[in-house]
Parts: C-alpha cells; structure tokens; sequence
C-alpha cells in the first residue's frame, strides 16, 4: 500500500468523523451559549445547569441526525470494505 493510498484513507476517515461528530458539537455549543447568557442575565452561578440542556442537546441532536451520521460512517465503511483487496496489495 503506498503512501498515497494511506493518507486518502486518513482523510477520510477524518472527513467522516469531523462530518459526524459537527451536529451534536454545535448543538451542545448553542446551547451552552444561550444558558451561559441566560446565567450572565440573572446573576446563577450554577455550574450544573449548563450540564443537563447540554446533554438533552445533544441526545435530541443524534435522535435528528443519526440517520445522517449512520449513513455517511456507513459509506466510509462500505468504500474501505469495497476496497480491501486493493489495500492489502
């Protein structure tokens, strides 16, 4: 396998888990945004506030996404899969 072959399979895989992981991450930045100004506003200093929206972001983000998410880990699978014979060459 050459070097070339290496690095277009670290792309990729990159490419797939960068595209992947963005809606929850977003979510969970948003959210924590809007609870930090909420915060800010009426003076809560809670650090276990921001914890609870953060992770029902991100649970109801997957339950959106997920079949967006699935489907390109699972072209990235099927692409490395097809490929196999040529890679072990």
């Amino acid at each position: 396998m050459s070097q070339d072959t290496v690095l277009t399979i670290m792309r990729s895989a990159l490419m797939t888990t960068i595209i992947t992981s963005a809606p929850p991450l977003l979510m969970s930045l948003v959210v924590g945004l809007i609870v930090s100004i909420f915060q800010t506003i009426t003076s809560i200093n809670e650090q276990n506030l921001v914890f609870v929206p953060k992770i029902l972001a991100v649970f109801v983000s997957i339950l959106i996404f997920g079949a967006l998410m699935m489907s390109g880990v699972q072209d990235l699978f099927i692409e490395l899969y097809g490929n196999l014979i040529d890679y072990i060459k």
